[in-house]
């Protein structure tokens, strides 16, 4: 496991678990970083999630095994790449667990999302600063082009 001081500080933390049907974390990842960088970002620190469901106990036991609160606390900004925001299935979800924990730390969460059916109150509850939807490898960097110029 990472110690705090080992980690180098990052402009921002992406998280990603599996995105839209035909494209996986790795490649949601790279996209979102590789729009960062061409919006004069630096490097990002990414973070691949075999999955963004499961147990309160699963979560908070993915994001420790993944070292994340030290991570995040690394960052300037939290991105959170999910498949799908919709208000149903946030309880208990490493997306929301993500948000609680960069709201509690106060550092600025964001997302990018191939469906977003959340509601203004949902997005505000969450405290996401912007959520933008992508569903191409394209879309998602120029999602993380537009993230560059808010993070």
């Amino acid at each position: 496991m990472t110690s705090p001081t080992d980690l180098i500080p990052r402009h921002a933390l992406i998280v990603c678990g599996p995105f839209a049907p035909g494209l996986s974390a790795a490649q949601a990842l790279a996209a979102i970083a590789r729009g960062l960088r061409a919006g004069g970002a630096p490097e990002p620190d990414s973070c691949a999630l075999p999955t963004l469901g499961g147990s309160a106990e699963e979560v908070r036991a993915l994001l420790e095994e993944v070292d994340f609160d030290a991570r995040m606390r690394s960052a300037r900004a939290v991105i959170v790449g999910a498949s799908r925001l919709q208000e149903r299935a946030l309880a208990g979800s490493v997306t929301f667990e993500i948000a609680t924990r960069a709201r509690q730390g106060g550092v600025p969460a964001y997302a990018v999302t191939s469906e977003n059916e959340l509601d203004a109150f949902d997005a505000r509850i969450l405290d996401l600063q912007a959520i933008l939807e992508a569903r191409t490898v394209r879309a998602l960097a120029t999602a993380g082009g537009k993230l560059a110029g808010l993070v």
